[in-house]
């Protein structure tokens, strides 16, 4: 039985349409979800009330914090900025490996405590003087209008927005919610349909068109992340696979994570990947071509470090997410050679680490008085 849909919940959704036997489609995604009056979708965040569709997480997140952009992972869009991550609840995927599942598949709402609107969000990432803003955690396709009207608002104040993503949407949203991102990180959860049927409950072919939209019909920046999972998407055909077909659809320049997984969700039978999966992994999507391939999730340096395509040189060299060395001029020119590095690159003062600051966005939003504050922090006196 689905969870009733409360009048707070209700914020007009896109992307619907009601067919000849009166339930209402969600065209957001291609799950199709096809709703009575009352009932959610798949991702349950989306859901009809009466003849129209709502989103019923606008406004509402999961929570806030503060991360170094390589975290997303995103290691060549603005290397060593901060960036103000964000999600909500609920997804389009049903993935038994997710690593986020405590948010991305809640059936309740209680972790929803932190409420702020567009223009209050773009503020604080201004204040806490974040280059950007993440929306992740969980998919924001599901949340496609919350995300994007904190994009225009963030827009307004010169802050980038970043989508952590499937990848999993249907071109007419697509075209709508990409226009308002500057960069992307997706999630291509393996290579072959079996797997994404059987593990994500979704199909292969719409994320791969996604990524061929992204790379031929817009600006986005975007960078690939692969979990890799133990005796499920780790063959190293299948990854040969991957890595051919992104150099042929894609280019040589996206880079490309692999991650390794370790036991959540449904699969705490399923041991940890080993470094030397990543490292063979690796090596192999060098070997193809790409000039850009990282490892996430271990310690190993080589595998965190940007080496220049044309010399070989490190040009931003990385422990974990704390940048060690930074060795390309304010275009993204190699220092050594000259060469361009692809992505988006600034001047470059310093990384902001690898902390993790959560953001307590009510007190932001609604600070309290400064006399309020003195009085809670003056010290007692003893007699």
């Amino acid at each position: 039985m689905d969870e009733p849909i409360s009048d707070k919940e209700r914020f007009p959704a896109k992307y619907w349409h009601t067919l000849e036997d009166g339930r209402i489609q969600c065209d957001l995604c291609p799950r199709d979800c096809k709703l009575h009056d009352g009932q959610r979708g798949a991702c349950f965040v989306r859901g009809r009330v009466g003849n129209t569709m709502v989103l019923t997480t606008y406004g509402r997140s999961s929570g806030f914090c503060v991360d170094p952009i390589e975290k997303k992972p995103l290691n060549h869009f603005y290397p060593g900025s901060s960036i103000l991550s964000f999600g909500t609840a609920g997804c389009n995927l049903a993935c038994k490996f997710c690593q986020n599942w405590d948010i991305s598949k809640s059936r309740s709402f209680d972790k929803l405590a932190a409420q702020a609107g567009p223009e209050e969000i773009a503020e604080v990432a201004v204040s806490l003087g974040c280059r950007s803003i993440a929306f992740t955690y969980n998919d924001p396709v599901i949340f496609a209008e919350y995300a994007m009207d904190v994009a225009d608002a963030c827009h307004e104040k010169g802050i980038k927005t970043v989508a952590v993503t499937a990848g999993y949407i249907h071109p007419e949203p697509r075209r709508e919610f990409f226009s308002k991102m500057d960069a992307a990180n997706v999630d291509l959860k393996a290579f072959t349909e079996a797997f994404y049927v059987k593990q994500t409950g979704a199909h292969l072919q719409p994320v791969l068109d996604t990524l061929k939209y992204l790379k031929h019909e817009t600006q986005v920046w975007f960078e690939l992340t692969t979990l890799l999972i133990p005796k499920l998407n780790d063959p190293m055909h299948e990854i040969e696979a991957m890595c051919n077909w992104i150099v042929k659809e894609l280019g040589t320049d996206v880079p490309l994570h692999f991650s390794a997984f370790h036991p959540d969700y449904k699969m705490t039978a399923v041991p940890s990947t080993p470094t030397s999966t990543l490292i063979q992994a690796r090596k192999i999507a060098l070997e193809i071509g790409l000039h850009y391939v990282y490892t996430g999730n271990v310690h190993f340096r080589e595998g965190d470090t940007t080496y220049c395509q044309s010399c070989g040189h490190e040009v931003i060299a990385r422990d974990w997410y704390e940048i060690e060395q930074y060795h390309l001029n304010d275009n993204g020119c190699c220092l050594q050679c000259g060469e361009r590095i692809a992505g988006c690159f600034q001047h470059f003062s310093g990384g902001f680490g690898r902390h993790r600051i959560p953001v307590d966005i009510q007190s932001r939003i609604h600070p309290r008085p400064q006399t309020e504050i003195n009085l809670q922090h003056k010290p007692s006196i003893s007699s």
